[in-house]
Order: C-alpha cells, then structure tokens, then sequence
C-alpha cells in the first residue's frame, strides 16, 4: 500500500465539527463496500468526527461540490486504486484506468489548492484486504 502522507497524521488535525470524506476512485464491489464501512466506524469510533464515503466520478458531482465549496471543515482521504482490468475508451488516445487516475490528480490538487488536508493512498492490487488494514493510531 502506497500512501503519499499518513492517514493518522490527516486525523490528527481532527477537531470539534470536523468530517472525513473518504473519496474512492477503485471498482465498487460490495466486500469494497463493507471494507469501507468498517473503515468509517473505526474512524468515527476512535476520533469522534462524521464521515462521509463517495465512489468517482459520482461524488465530484454532489458531495465533492460541497469539500472544495463548503466550510473548511473537511478532512479528505482519497483512495486510488491499481486498474488490472483496465479497458480502453473507444475513439480515444486513453483508457479508462488513465481517466480515473486523471480525475484523482485533478481533484486532489483542487482540494489543496483550498487549503484543505488531503492525503491520497493507493492500496496496490488487492483492494478490499488494504482497506481493512489500514490501522488507526487512537
């Protein structure tokens, strides 16, 4: 698992009133889904802040409004993932791995260009067991 800054450092910051998003730009699946509701409760359970969870692109489009726009609140963890299916984009120079990846980037520098804390962690290939070990100092 790669990640570009620690997630307990982002949490860290975490105060009174705070939410953490947690962005996702991997395939939904439902052990993904219940991976990601593991990771919600632990969060909420042990630094007593909200959480909210959105799949891309979906997301960029009602809650991602809202992070960039909104009260500086929000702690962001993105999630981006490995693409071993990745499929090509008819008539186009990229595949659909390759845009995804291009909207993480775009959305990340967004959210620092805010001045927001992010922080963006690929869990390598093996998606749902990385999510699940993602440890969480109290």
């Amino acid at each position: 698992m790669k990640e570009t800054a620690s997630l307990d450092k982002l949490l860290s910051q975490a105060g009174p009133g705070d939410y953490l998003a947690i962005m996702v730009y991997i395939r939904q699946t439902p052990a993904i889904d219940q991976a990601l509701d593991a990771l919600r409760r632990r969060v909420m359970e042990m630094h007593r802040i909200a959480t909210t969870m959105g799949y891309s692109p979906r997301f960029l489009h009602s809650t991602g409004q809202l992070h960039k726009g909104g009260p500086g609140s929000g702690l962001f963890l993105q999630l981006t993932g490995d693409h071993s299916q990745d499929l090509a984009i008819p008539n186009a120079p990229v595949t659909f791995g390759v845009l995804a990846d291009g909207q993480a980037v775009g959305d990340l520098q967004a959210l620092r260009a805010f001045g927001r804390w992010s922080v963006q962690v690929n869990p390598g290939s093996d998606h749902e067991a990385a999510i699940r070990g993602i440890g969480l100092e109290g």
